[in-house]
């Protein structure tokens, strides 16, 4: 695990220093072998998984001559769980996805689960997401020797995922531009329930070095959900709202405006009998856990603002550490009556964006004292960001440039 660390700080360097276009996916379906996840009353989650992703697939092939689709399993093999981000470095991928099914404990009395949810690398913000969590990492004891591969790692022991807060700001946002608009267009083609966006500590996410995310796209003991996913039509559903999601984070990606979305014979009506299409490049986000007081709407991937104390070569760099709680796409004064409960708070551009900040911090310990604070406030879904002489840097350039003055 510690080297793993090291290696995925150094990728990930690379990456944000050398970031570009859309033009790589890995596509990882859940489980396969050995390991066959999460089990209906007819179905296995593996089954279901490899399907989706393999539609997913040759959807984005024949529509994206110029995006090549590399997959971390094609038939039902067994591959490990470290492999599979692994899998994503190998190919430089400038997007993971990992497509699994969902399960959770049957309470008497009580309905069965439903619904649709987007996980991005991070830790956990509730027992429920970290259920989740702890219930995909648990493949791994399906892996031999699977203690030293992982360092020690157990998927059952809450202290473990600690460790994932370091690398929940990397490609944080990238990862919840992505994950968002495929909320949004699973809302447009599964009858089921949008359970948002969330963060927590994923093995199969952790050392891949690029925005990933992990979807859990529906229930397989809800017996409706299982048949939805198990039939082939069900699945090009899926399918399809994943490869528009795709399609709009790219075009984004790449700088050009959305061209629509990829239909299936079933699309739903709108209330005036007109197909439901995408209506512009912008969409509003439904984050179950996103308690910010603004919607989080991405607009393009323009680089950060860069003011010009940062364009002032200085012998030691300023390092400065901040909690980020909000964001919007229209911009607000920081006199504003939200603010008036916010210590020191401070704004910047960033993807499109304004984000809203608090405090200014010498260190990440200091920040990650505030971000708890912030946390116990109401905005579970702060973060902390780093700032170098007032330009945004990832905590793996932070890290960098302190190791360099040491």
């Amino acid at each position: 695990m510690k080297k793993l660390i090291v290696f995925t700080l150094f990728l990930g360097l690379c990456n944000v220093l050398s970031a570009s276009k859309l033009r790589v996916v890995v596509l990882d379906a859940g489980h396969g072998g050995n390991a066959p996840g999460a089990v209906g009353k007819f179905a296995m989650e593996k089954d279901i998984a490899l399907a989706v992703t393999l539609k997913l697939g040759k959807m984005i092939e024949s529509h994206f001559s110029d995006v090549k689709v590399h997959y971390t399993r094609t038939t039902d093999e067994t591959v490990e769980v470290w492999k599979r981000p692994q899998i994503a470095n190998k190919y430089k991928a400038d997007l993971f996805i990992s497509i699994h099914c969902n399960s959770s404990e049957l309470k008497k009395g009580m309905p069965y689960p439903r619904g649709f949810e987007t996980f991005v690398m991070g830790l956990h913000k509730s027992e429920e997401n970290l259920a989740v969590a702890q219930k995909e990492n648990a493949a791994i004891f399906l892996e031999e020797n699977y203690e030293n591969l992982y360092d020690g790692f157990n998927p059952k022991s809450p202290e473990a995922y600690i460790i994932f807060s370091l690398f929940q700001n990397a490609y944080l946002d990238q990862s919840l531009d992505f994950a968002s608009r495929l909320q949004r267009h699973y809302n447009n083609h599964i009858p089921s329930v949008d359970r948002g966006v969330k963060q927590a500590g994923f093995l199969v996410l952790f050392g891949a070095t690029m925005p990933s995310v992990l979807t859990e796209i529906g229930f397989i003991n809800n017996p409706e959900e299982e048949k939805f996913m198990a039939s082939p039509e069900g699945q090009e559903k899926i399918a399809t709202a994943l490869f528009n999601a795709f399609k709009e984070y790219k075009y984004a990606l790449d700088g050009f405006n959305n061209q629509g979305e990829i239909t299936d014979n079933n699309q739903s009506e709108t209330a005036n009998g007109k197909s439901d299409t995408v209506k512009s490049s912008t969409f509003a986000t439904s984050m179950a856990e996103q308690v910010s007081m603004f919607t989080e709407t991405p607009i393009s991937p323009e680089k950060s603002v860069v003011s010009e104390d940062s364009i002032v070569a200085k012998i030691v760099p300023r390092i400065v550490y901040k909690v980020q709680f909000a964001s919007s796409s229209t911009d607000k004064p920081l006199n504003a009556p939200e603010f008036r409960n916010i210590e020191i708070p401070g704004k910047y551009s960033h993807l499109g964006m304004y984000r809203f900040t608090s405090g200014e911090f010498k260190t990440m310990e200091e920040a990650t004292v505030a971000l708890r604070r912030m946390q116990n406030q109401g905005y579970r879904d702060a973060f902390v960001v780093v700032f170098k002489d007032n330009e945004r840097i990832t905590p793996v350039e932070a890290l960098k440039i302190l190791q360099d003055q040491n």
